[in-house]
């Protein structure tokens, strides 16, 4: 653990080192509020500090109050180091946000003690924060796929929604494996599963940085496609189609070949989130109706959006 000792006493800095590097902490040393300030701010800043009251340019007790000013989910854990002794000076450092207090001179065993105090509460915190991200990622995300789950893509949609409303184009593609109910049936629920993630992946490799893609439910995906300048999509959805047919799933059972029938809408200025599913949906059902393994694409006025995007 990385520890920044900020004291503009050469003495009293070069004690506290000693003391920490001995117990096999990594020491950064400055002699100024300001420095530690900037250190402080850095996305990979110490997990502890140890800040003398009276510095240079920026004193301890502000130092304190613009760190416990920022925004993140990993505050240091702040020491505060001074030969003021008196109550009202104590609680004034503890208000301002510090976790701990030291006087001058201060004792080695005092101070080994109150900084394993200040990793514990680092650990627990990490640990916290840990907890916190895969409580988000698991409420995000499908347990099996590791894609985006029905709820996630469907926010996703609303912001992409939002955006197209201000003039950009978007495209959604609803997906469904064709004949998946004949996978279980032949050859069980976990192939079943180890195709569903081969899938997962393939589709992932296949899509652009800016794509994003779910399961949705079941064996159907949902991919929600920006239209940037220069890209059709149309080529997208026919070149994932295409792949898929082409690439074999590994599977305990052994390569198994899939296909895919994809229903494609494109936003429309009167287009709520139900009317841009239901038209996506409408389009993957005449997709399985004319035959699956294809790419139909949701009617757009008189003609239909592929044409008018090769137009």
């Amino acid at each position: 653990m990385r520890i920044l000792i900020a004291d503009d006493d050469c003495t009293s800095r070069a004690v506290l080192a000693a003391v920490l590097q001995k117990n096999g902490f990594e020491v950064l040393q400055t002699t100024n509020g300001a420095e530690a300030w900037q250190l402080l701010q850095q996305p990979q800043a110490p997990a502890l500090a140890i800040l003398d009251w009276v510095m240079p340019e920026l004193d301890g007790l502000e130092l304190v109050r613009r760190v416990r000013a920022l925004a993140t989910d990993r505050p240091p854990y702040l020491i505060m180091l001074t030969s003021r002794c008196a109550k009202v000076d104590v609680i004034a450092g503890l208000d301002a946000g510090a976790n701990d207090y030291l006087t001058k001179p201060f004792d080695s065993g005092e101070l080994r003690a109150r900084v394993a105090v200040g990793r514990r509460m680092i650990e627990l915190q990490e640990a916290l924060v840990r907890s916190k991200e895969l409580l988000a990622h698991q409420a995000t995300h499908d347990a099996l796929t590791g894609l985006y789950n029905r709820r996630a893509i469907l926010a996703r949609l609303q912001d992409e929604m939002a955006r197209a409303q201000r003039g950009a184009a978007l495209a959604i593609g609803s997906c469904d494996i064709d004949h998946f109910k004949r996978i279980n049936d032949s050859y069980g629920h976990q192939t079943g599963d180890e195709v569903l993630c081969g899938l997962a992946r393939l589709l992932t490799e296949q899509l652009r940085p800016f794509d994003s893609l779910s399961r949705f439910g079941g064996e159907e995906f949902l991919i929600v496609a920006p239209i940037k300048n220069g890209t059709c999509h149309v080529a997208l959805f026919d070149r994932l189609c295409r792949q898929v047919a082409n690439t074999p799933i590994v599977t305990r059972n052994g390569p198994l070949a899939l296909t895919l029938s994809i229903g494609v809408a494109c936003y429309r200025p009167t287009d709520d989130l139900d009317q841009l599913l239901a038209r996506a949906d409408a389009a993957l059902y005449r997709a399985k109706e004319q035959g699956r393994n294809r790419v139909i694409y949701a009617a757009c006025g008189e003609m239909d959006e592929a044409t008018l995007i090769k137009s």
